[in-house]
């Protein structure tokens, strides 16, 4: 076994599973990032962890392991509309591993009419949200992005369990949520 970050690893077997002739950098990626090959003459590095710098005031929603590396959603600089009561305007933070995206969603946080205007798959898409309502896998990011902008003192709070702050708040946890996508492609 050899010691990771992770844990023990089983030390990899040099007959069957990696050819000799494999290029270092290659064997490196294929066994996670690190060299732990000793046995064929290689020396082991620490592994380096894929650091992405956030901005200042990110507020992260969800952050969760997958194959591509840590996958994170989050949202900064919320800023209200002077025009629009209740309309504001906050950056999203996708990251995947070290790919990040950057977009600005509009949220709006009336009682009457909830939602979310977002990008998505080039498409722009209107949500009409019902806070305090069920939560899905498809409506989950949703709701966290809007709770954290509309209710900041919320925000990373998983949305199923404020049904009874979303009544005190005065919204009816009863609207019909509804998706519009809106003509032409997003920028």
């Amino acid at each position: 076994m050899l010691p990771t970050p992770w844990g023990p690893l089983p030390r990899p077997r040099l007959g069957g599973s990696l050819p000799r002739t494999l290029p270092r950098n290659l064997a490196v990626i294929l066994l996670g990032g690190t060299a732990l090959l000793p046995a064929v003459g290689m020396v082991p590095r620490p592994a380096r962890a894929n650091a992405v710098d956030r901005p200042p005031g990110l507020v992260v929603l969800e952050e969760r392991p997958s194959l591509e590396g840590l996958q994170v959603l989050g949202v900064y600089g919320p800023v209200a509309d002077a025009d629009s009561p209740g309309l504001w305007r906050a950056q999203l933070w996708r990251q995947q591993g070290t790919n990040v995206t950057i977009q600005t969603d509009t949220v709006g946080c009336t009682p009457e009419a909830p939602m979310r205007l977002t990008a998505e798959n080039g498409r722009r898409l209107i949500r009409s949200l019902n806070p305090g309502g069920v939560i899905t896998p498809a409506n989950r990011a949703d709701h966290l992005v809007w709770w954290a902008v509309c209710h900041p003192e919320r925000a990373g709070q998983d949305p199923s369990g404020l049904t009874a702050v979303a009544r005190q708040l005065g919204y009816s946890t009863t609207l019909r949520e509804s998706e519009q996508v809106l003509p032409g492609r997003s920028r």
